[in-house]
């Protein structure tokens, strides 16, 4: 059985959207309790991530909007909002990834989930953007290059194109990005014509998901695609922004994936490339059933060997 480690904080509760706001402490509510429904609780390796530092935020985020975020109440964009607690959470929920990290980097963890909040993939290096303030992924993937991972490779299964971790890495060849999602659909990127710029240019691969797609289609991208595209790049550490809002019971995309295509896709992702950390970072997912279903399969395929 894998060491699979679980980061997950009460602080991340503290971070307050207003009433019917789909991004929620319920979601991590529900994940939890499903977890322990499932058996699984006592399986993982229970971690409290620490704070990202300043130093950390800033190896992806430009230092005046560092500052802007960490005082400010309200509206940052039309759909993000920060309460009294939010600056902290996001720091916490970029550290989770960072502690991830480190803790394979030292061999005490194989794999990782970080069941964090706010979710981080949409954010900017300078503004925030669909509910994420900072970029966990992104702060994680430059935090593996500082402690020794040369080459990161970033899966992004969530419904909406993560365009602020396209544009954070879309000039570097040392850090891949791989996305599915809606399209067209929030936040308008992700067309399979954005391969990168410059020297990261063949380094950024998008597959674009009509509306209704659905198992068969991921299989063929996560089966078909993916694998051939790792096994090129031959990365030291992948991550994955896990976005659960692909699941047809999803209220906020228009996608047909069944809890069985979340497995495909899971474990697609594992079986591509042997004897390297896997660190899953949760992204979006708002039916709180079908979000404690996916991530409960994806745990389950995190701690098989």
């Amino acid at each position: 059985m894998m060491k699979v480690g679980y980061f997950y904080d009460d602080i991340f509760l503290h971070h307050e959207t207003p009433p019917g706001h789909p991004e929620c402490k319920d979601r991590l509510i529900a994940i939890n309790n499903a977890i322990m429904k499932k058996g699984l609780w006592d399986r993982l390796i229970h971690m409290k991530p620490g704070k990202a530092s300043k130093d950390d935020i800033l190896a992806v985020h430009t230092a005046p909007y560092y500052e802007k975020a960490l005082g400010f109440a309200g509206y940052l964009d039309a759909d993000t909002y920060l309460s009294a607690g939010s600056a902290e959470a996001a720091l916490y929920a970029a550290g989770a990834a960072v502690g991830a990290v480190d803790m394979c980097r030292n061999g005490a963890l194989d794999r990782a989930f970080c069941a964090v909040r706010p979710p981080g993939h949409h954010a900017e290096a300078n503004r925030a953007m669909g509910f994420c303030i900072f970029n966990n992924v992104a702060v994680g993937a430059r935090h593996a290059q500082k402690v020794g991972y040369k080459k990161v490779f970033v899966v992004d299964f969530d419904v909406h194109h993560g365009n602020g971790t396209q544009h954070i890495f879309e000039e570097d060849q040392t850090v891949f990005y791989f996305s599915t999602h809606q399209y067209p659909h929030y936040p308008g990127t992700g067309s399979d014509t954005e391969r990168g710029r410059g020297n990261g240019n063949g380094f950024t691969y998008n597959v674009p998901m009509h509306y209704g797609a659905g198992d068969k289609d991921y299989f063929t991208a996560f089966h078909d695609f993916l694998p051939g595209l790792v096994d090129s790049f031959r990365p030291d550490i992948v991550l994955v922004s896990a976005g659960y809002d692909l699941h047809g019971r999803d209220p906020l995309a228009g996608l047909r994936v069944t809890n069985e295509g979340i497995r495909s896709i899971v474990r697609a992702i594992l079986h591509c490339w042997k004897g390297i950390p896997y660190v899953f970072c949760l992204e979006g997912g708002y039916n709180l059933v079908a979000l404690g279903d996916s991530v409960v399969i994806t745990i389950e395929e995190l701690l098989q060997a």
